[in-house]
């Protein structure tokens, strides 16, 4: 199979709030619309991330699923963390439900959440301890996070 696209879509009763807050804090843009189904794509790098938001409701959605997202964290790696942290945490507080920290595994991260209850780990990749660090590929590790130390 080769994939063209691929993007989780939140299953929510509360598809406007939600599509907003993804467009004010994490610089999503409306690409379709509609009261019960929001398209979004990323604005603000180089790749194109895409994510949408439906109401649960809708005739698409076989019955016996029709039902609010449960147990989801959407991941934001950015370069910055604690400014991430201070711009949505204290100055728009934002809900904090993990407070700001480093990792051993190599992350240093924070996690908020959405109107809908989807937990949001916001992330800053950092040199994992020597303990964690033999758990990486080597190829991954060095392809997609060395540069960043």
């Amino acid at each position: 199979m080769k994939i063209s696209s691929f993007y989780p879509v939140i299953l929510t009763d509360q598809v406007a709030a939600t599509s907003t807050f993804y467009k004010e804090y994490f610089g999503f843009e409306a690409v379709f619309e509609a009261d019960w189904y929001v398209s979004l794509r990323s604005t603000g790098s180089e790749t194109a991330y895409e994510l949408a938001i439906m109401d649960p409701a809708h005739a698409t959605i076989p019955e016996a699923y029709q039902n609010r997202v449960q147990g989801l964290i959407l991941n934001f790696e950015v370069a910055d963390v604690d400014a991430e942290y201070e711009r949505l945490i204290t100055q728009a507080n934002l809900p904090l439900l993990s407070e700001l920290r480093s990792e051993d595994f190599g992350q240093r991260h924070f996690i908020t959440a959405d109107p809908s209850g989807v937990l949001i780990d916001v992330i800053t990749i950092i040199p994992p301890s020597e303990e964690f660090s033999n758990q990486y590929a080597e190829e991954v590790w060095e392809s997609s996070h060395h540069e960043e130390k």
